[in-house]
């Protein structure tokens, strides 16, 4: 017997259906009732203050961490250092705990019978279970996301925050941006979501339905780390998970965003859709079954895999997208870029006179691997030399930096000479030693050519 014929059993007579609002609310509760929920949700809320505020007071700060070098200069440093870390662990993680065992949970205590006929339609119960999961999730990111923010803020104070190009963002500026990479943290934690919620129905009482979220960010991360085409890359649900760092540079680099958030948003309707029509064609009167395996593959992984391929097809037939996305030019204006907006900061770190970046006209003649022209790809082995030009000298600057590009475009600047100007850790200031900016810095070559520099 399926759901639908119980359905029709026990709405015989005059019993009504429960109203989605109560189901909603049941089941809201029974999820914060549980004990691994309500750890999860003070985890959450007061762990990330703690550990932004204890690290951004080290000397010693995460600076293989995007913005983990500007814990100790400003605040807003903290919560992007946290979301870094929730995008790579803990987001995988709490979707698989809420998400993933939602619906495994009934199978696993046997109370389907007992909820349909108390509910009597299977789809307010998965609307119901659906949106309970989604608020607990929205509440979870929310708590990471005030934490650590107060955490940074408690610590460090509201300062400036210097973006991926280097121009320095004010306190105002800086709270929005930080507040948007959030909000577009949640697609795709959405679309890991709706994968928990087919995994915990398709897979019932198997524990891999509470691993399916985590298993697939993992999947998704070691697949962010290889060379891929840019079409393949951005075409991922788990890229606006770094793709947020595109909002610091000037101008944002929205086109990859906006691709990962709607293919992180696709895939959310998409596996939501999936698990909805399994959990119509569940035999509920069977407490044994969990559902065919023939069923899980040709209604669960055959579209999702169907929708990898599309997506990529669409990705690349739209844009111009070719190859890595990391290109010579690309990397020798993102450098140029950074070091002038830096450069401006030193100086007035070491009191001398102000200079603009139209007056520096900075320049970068990169190479990779000793290769000078049409150079492309990740790698450690970039070597660029950075010539400028200040008013009233007749000499050119130039200083040299070794860079390490990973494939997702972000690259780390290691100065290497002249030491007057990026050869030491720290400058002497009139308020004492500070860190050099010229010294080491980050930053974010777009794979997709979508904004001028």
């Amino acid at each position: 017997m399926t759901a639908t014929a119980i359905v029709a059993d026990t709405a015989v007579g005059s019993a009504s259906r429960a109203p989605v609002a109560r189901v909603y609310r049941f089941e809201l509760v029974k999820l914060v009732s549980q004990w691994r929920i309500r750890l999860l949700v003070l985890a959450c809320w007061i762990a990330p203050a703690l550990f932004v505020a204890a690290v951004s007071r080290q000397s010693t700060l995460p600076v293989d961490t995007l913005f983990g070098r500007w814990m100790l200069a400003t605040g807003w440093a903290g919560p992007l250092v946290m979301l870094g870390f929730a995008g790579t662990w803990a987001l995988p993680l709490v979707t698989s705990v809420v998400a993933g065992d939602v619906f495994a949970s009934e199978d696993r205590l046997g109370t389907w019978r007992h909820l349909l006929v108390a509910v009597r339609s299977p789809r307010r119960i998965f609307a119901a279970k659906t949106l309970a999961s989604l608020t607990v999730l929205v509440l979870l990111v929310a708590g990471l996301a005030c934490s650590s923010t107060v955490g940074g803020l408690a610590a460090v104070g509201n300062r400036p925050l210097v973006g991926l190009d280097g121009h320095l963002l004010a306190p105002s500026d800086a709270a929005v941006q930080v507040l948007l990479a959030w909000l577009c943290a949640l697609a795709p934690t959405l679309a890991l979501a709706g994968i928990g919620l087919l995994g915990s129905i398709a897979l019932g009482r198997s524990p891999m339905g509470l691993l399916l979220p985590a298993l697939v960010a993992l999947v998704m991360q070691v697949a962010q780390m290889m060379p891929l085409p840019v079409a393949v890359r951005v075409a991922l649900p788990g890229y606006a998970f770094i793709a947020w760092n595109g909002l610091f540079t000037s101008p944002v680099q929205l086109a990859p965003l906006l691709i990962g958030i709607a293919v992180s948003l696709v895939w959310a309707v998409t596996a939501t859709v999936l698990a909805y029509v399994l959990f119509l064609r569940r035999d509920f009167t069977n407490l044994s079954d969990d559902g065919s395996s023939r069923r899980v593959v040709v209604a669960g992984v055959l579209p999702l895999v169907g929708l990898v391929v599309a997506t990529v097809a669409i990705v690349a037939a739209t844009t111009s997208a070719t190859g890595s996305g990391i290109e010579q030019d690309k990397v020798q204006r993102s450098v140029a870029t950074a070091f002038a907006h830096l450069y401006r900061m030193q100086t007035d770190q070491l009191n001398r006179p102000a200079v603009t970046e139209d007056q520096l006209k900075a320049t970068a003649a990169c190479t990779k691997a000793g290769v000078s022209d049409n150079a492309e790809g990740a790698g450690n082995d970039w070597r660029c030399v950075v010539s400028w030009h200040l008013p009233g000298v007749a000499a050119t600057g130039s200083a040299v930096y070794q860079l390490d590009i990973t494939p997702d475009g972000r690259f780390v600047a290691d100065g290497d000479g002249p030491k007057e100007v990026n050869g030491y850790f720290l400058v002497r200031t009139r308020d004492g030693d500070a860190p050099n900016p010229l010294w080491q810095f980050d930053g974010n070559a777009e794979l997709l050519p979508t904004s001028k520099g």
